[in-house]
């Protein structure tokens, strides 16, 4: 699934060439998304120019002055800008037309959404109850140490909870606690305050350097300019189970944790 490195990745990208840009309708080749796709979208952004390109969370905000589309891009989507009479792909599901140019997504399972929300995100009900940004200033070590009392869940689990911190999805949770050398089944609440000061570094670090990287490359992922990203090369633990730690040399180990697979290296990452 696209985290939040991949998804500002495509924010950045669609934004640099499309924002003060007037839309000029929207195709619709497949409603059934995650959510219906609104069949009005095209009358909605008719004529709108495009003001801002923002991101919340997973979310892609596409701001039509006092209209937004949220978009999620879902398990495998991406979200490009190609020419507006490209041939569309049979996963090519939605077109939010600028002129010679489109906004396309592509969902080849539809677990994506493009909806319309007039206005501000966070009153509509997917963002309502999101947790902080961890590239925003309210996430710290202080933050952490705070959220993270009386907490017995793994402390992996409590930095992947959307509810709590938004976008560190399963490859940046297991990135940011190697680096942190924190083993990722530490009960949350058994952290201290040093050891939060450093995770909540290592979380902003990985993440920019993804972001960096342009993400990594999961399935059918690009970025909005098409290219794919590469932090994949970077990882020290996701997916090398069974390979030596490249600090150590010992080997990674792998283990499911709330159904999702967890990497650590057994020397490293102490409890």
């Amino acid at each position: 699934m696209p985290e939040l490195p991949e998804v500002e990745t495509t924010c950045r990208g669609i934004g640099r060439v499309l924002t003060g840009r007037i839309a000029s309708g929207c195709i619709v080749r497949n409603a059934a998304m995650r959510l219906p796709v609104p069949p009005d979208l095209s009358g909605r952004v008719a004529g709108r120019r495009l003001e801002a390109v923002e991101r919340r969370a997973k979310y892609l905000l596409l701001r039509f002055g006092d209209g937004i589309v949220i978009v999620h891009l879902g398990m495998s989507g991406s979200l490009r800008v190609v020419p507006a009479d490209a041939p569309p792909g049979p996963h090519d599901h939605v077109d939010i037309v600028f002129g010679a140019e489109a906004l396309r997504l592509r969902d080849p399972r539809r677990f994506g959404l493009v909806v319309w929300h007039e206005g501000e995100p966070a009153t509509h009900p997917l963002l309502a109850s999101l947790g902080v940004e961890p590239l925003g200033a309210d996430f710290d070590g202080e933050w952490l140490f705070a959220a993270t009392r009386g907490a017995s869940t793994p402390i992996k689990l409590f930095l992947m909870n959307a509810h709590r911190v938004v976008g560190v999805g399963n490859i940046y949770a297991s990135e940011s606690l190697f680096r942190a050398r924190i083993h990722p089944l530490t009960p949350a609440g058994q952290l201290g305050r040093p050891r939060c000061a450093r995770l909540a570094t290592t979380v902003r670090e990985t993440l920019v350097a993804a972001i960096a990287a342009g993400g990594s490359t999961l399935r059918d992922f690009v970025g909005g300019d098409g290219r794919a990203g590469y932090f994949q090369q970077q990882y020290f633990v996701y997916g090398r189970d069974g390979e030596s730690c490249r600090v150590c040399g010992a080997t990674i180990r792998r283990a499911l944790v709330g159904q999702r697979s967890t990497f650590w290296c057994p020397r490293c990452q102490r409890r």
